[in-house]
């Protein structure tokens, strides 16, 4: 290969960084500055130029996606096969060294791992042996506390144990587990990176030897890296590799996962003769939008200084939109999105980015109704994920008793000890005298046919529906959606999950609380409850578009990483939402999530669209909101206020509202005194107006009863 092929289309800062010479280099390289073609091509010039063999030469990152997308890029440039090479993720590489030395690690050579399903499965089946009840100790908090421990570097018999049941609990179960991998042979995703680290380093003939070998070790999204990871290539680079760290640390948001953006901070002062190279020029975004987020992350302090700037065209402002409420924030997005594809724009190109997943919610209702493909990227769309599924299965129960699946789902979540023999007793029943699991289990209980503890256990869960049905009679729907969440122990089952996953599932179910305050049914003489469900299962019924298909991409700020579109809308932009509430207090947690705007920021190519409501409806009350202070952040002279007409809104039924009342308007009521319109729904003499009054607050009034004066 000529030294021409290896440098062709490389920048002035891309190249010096391809052809170092110092002994350690950290690239900083900001976002859509081609950091990946900076790899590629530094091992290119490795192999070509410095004659070092592939051999010797280990590249790491930390995505599946992202390790082929390096060997394919490789094996392009060096013209062979490069699959023998050491390039992968943290885990798989662990995985591959572990397979060589199954013997040194322990371990059978057919050894397994476990998945983050099958470990899961297994903490349970470890509570179960301890007499642990579930509903006290998640399973999901527990597998994510033992991930912690190991990505912390940290055995069982490593933790210092308090005095707390806590933390003596958790220490017991930390042990029993370790005990059922060792025994049944399985590892799981933590434990990769953990066993290779302690093998290399208790085994110095084996460290000695990969040390002797890696004389290159290049590492992707430095800043990404938490303390076992950044330990074992510490550990392995010893005083002789080469280490090439590539990363950004304006780009580090998962801190709450264990990153620690200090090891990329901290790499001149813990590696030795080491060159920095920074990677500025941007070939994603448009002057406008990367002066937008060179200003934003400007604000985080400790940063290593950096400025993106583009040869490219000034381009677009970025458009502002400050709407009502949720409804016309939602509603204003889909409408842009419906003129953008009738523009000719794929739906593919475009991107929807919010803060929460509860937020997904009400965007993928106005596309479903709006006949727009979707896909929610890196997780399930609102009505597919299990804790929703759980609470509309109590629901469906409750109105009515013979609905089977959602018998089967919830019969025993939470936790309530009812086993699968207890289970196939019912099923058995009800196939014999062909009949409802409902009426099987009443047939089962009257002929006294289950052991005492199971028929006690059934028939609480018998206990609690029907207490469920007869208390939620008389209540309006919200009521009944928040009552029944609520008795079921839904919210204390999945908040005992302090993780961002468990967290994230209580938004949900207060999400879904919204969902029923907002709902509209078609026939008001008919039950809202049950016209509420089917509506629920029609949504889930509409599948969401496969990976190959032209449609709109749903997505957490989070899953957006390495991401671009050519228009982008990032959503909930308020105080309390993003940045989040659980982070606005807390310095380091403020500078993560202002990191988080800078990457969905710069996830948009042409069109960046910023919107926020007035207010929204937050768990069953509306609240007003504060526009996000990351907003007040950016350069006033980019920014561009989209300004709707007053043409009434788009109500929850999806029909246009033509009366004279809209979103905004300042009216009187006799009782009440003044206040602004949020929300209007239905038609006629149907017609309701939500309004939040001065003095009274917000209130629903129907307005051919109302008598209401405009101001």
């Amino acid at each position: 290969m000529e030294l021409a092929n290896i440098l062709s289309g490389l920048n002035d800062a891309q190249r010096a960084a391809v052809t170092a010479e110092s002994k350690n280099a950290l690239i900083l390289a900001g976002a859509g500055s081609g950091k990946t073609k900076v790899l590629v091509h530094r091992i290119a010039w490795l192999v070509q130029v410095d004659r070092v063999s592939p051999w010797n030469i280990l590249a790491v990152t930390f995505t599946n996606k992202a390790a082929n997308e390096m060997l394919a890029r490789t094996e392009a440039l060096l013209e062979v096969p490069v699959k023998n090479m050491w390039i992968g993720t943290f885990h798989g590489l662990a995985h591959r060294f572990l397979r060589i030395h199954h013997k040194e690690a322990g371990l059978p050579d057919n050894f397994q791992i476990l998945d983050s399903e099958d470990q899961y499965r297994s903490v349970k089946r470890v509570l179960k042996e301890l007499g642990l009840d579930e509903k006290h100790w998640p399973p999901g908090q527990l597998q994510w506390q033992i991930n912690q421990f190991k990505d912390e570097g940290l055995r069982a018999a490593d933790i210092q144990v308090g005095e707390d049941i806590y933390s003596r609990t958790v220490h017991e179960v930390y042990q029993l587990y370790e005990k059922k991998c060792q025994s049944a042979a399985v590892v799981d995703f933590a434990e990769l990176l953990l066993k290779t680290f302690e093998m290399l380093r208790d085994n110095q003939a084996l460290l000695e030897f990969y040390q002797s070998r890696f004389s290159h070790i290049l590492a992707d999204e430095f800043q990404d890296t938490n303390k076992i990871q950044y330990a074992w290539l510490k550990l392995l680079a010893g005083d002789k590799s080469s280490v090439f760290a590539v990363g950004d640390d304006d780009q580090s948001i998962y801190g709450w996962r264990g990153a620690q953006v200090g090891n990329l901070t901290d790499f001149k002062e813990n590696f030795a003769e080491v060159t920095i190279f920074k990677l500025e020029q941007n070939y994603r975004s448009s002057a406008n939008i990367l002066n937008a987020a060179n200003a934003l992350i400007s604000q985080n302090s400790g940063r290593m200084e950096k400025r993106l700037w583009t040869e490219g065209a000034k381009g677009e402002m970025i458009n502002i939109y400050q709407a009502f409420n949720d409804l016309d924030e939602a509603d204003f997005v889909v409408e842009k999105i419906v003129s953008l594809v009738d523009a000719g724009q794929a739906r593919s190109q475009i991107a929807i980015l919010y803060r929460s997943n509860a937020q997904s919610r009400l965007f993928e209702e106005r596309l479903i109704g709006n006949n727009i493909p979707y896909r929610v990227y890196g997780g399930l769309r609102f009505f597919d994920r299990a804790e929703i599924k759980d609470a509309l299965a109590y629901l469906r129960l409750v109105a009515n008793k013979n609905d089977d699946v959602a018998f089967e789902r919830i019969v025993n979540r939470p936790a309530r000890g009812i086993g699968a023999r207890t289970m196939e007793t019912i099923r058995e029943n009800a196939r014999i005298n062909d009949e409802s699991l409902w009426q099987s289990t009443n047939r089962i209980l009257n002929e006294s046919i289950l052991a005492p503890r199971a028929a006690n256990a059934i028939k609480a869960f018998l206990s609690l529906i029907n207490k469920l049905k007869e208390q939620i009679y008389d209540m309006e729907l919200a009521e009944q959606v928040e009552h029944v969440i609520q008795v079921s122990t839904l919210f204390e089952f999945y908040g005992k999950d302090k993780s961002e996953r468990g967290q994230a599932k209580v938004e949900n179910l207060k999400e879904l609380m919204v969902a029923a305050k907002q709902f509209v049914p078609e026939d008001a003489e008919d039950n809202r409850l049950n016209q509420f469900l089917s509506q629920a299962t029609l949504d889930a019924g509409d599948t969401q578009a496969a990976k190959w298909e032209d449609c709109v991409q749903l997505m957490t700020l989070h899953s957006a990483k390495g991401l671009e579109f050519p228009t982008v809308f990032i959503c909930g932009m308020e105080e309390g939402l993003f940045p989040h509430s659980m982070s606005s207090e807390d310095p380091a947690k403020l500078e993560e999530e202002r990191r988080l705007c800078y990457v969905g920021i710069t996830r948009a190519q042409a069109s960046l669209y910023l919107t926020l409501a007035d207010s929204r409806r937050y768990y069953g009350e509306d609240k007003w909101c504060k526009p996000s202070r990351f907003i007040s952040e950016l350069p006033s002279e980019l920014l561009q206020e989209v300004r709707e007409t007053a043409k009434g809104v788009v109500n929850d039924s999806g029909l246009t509202n033509s009366s004279k009342f809209y979103p905004g308007q300042r009216l009187g009521h006799a009782k009440f005194g003044e206040g602004t319109v949020l929300l209007v729904e239905g038609s006629g003499k149907h017609t309701r107006i939500q309004i939040n009054f001065d003095r009274a607050g917000s209130k629903w009034l129907v307005a051919s009863y109302a008598n209401l004066q405009t101001l």
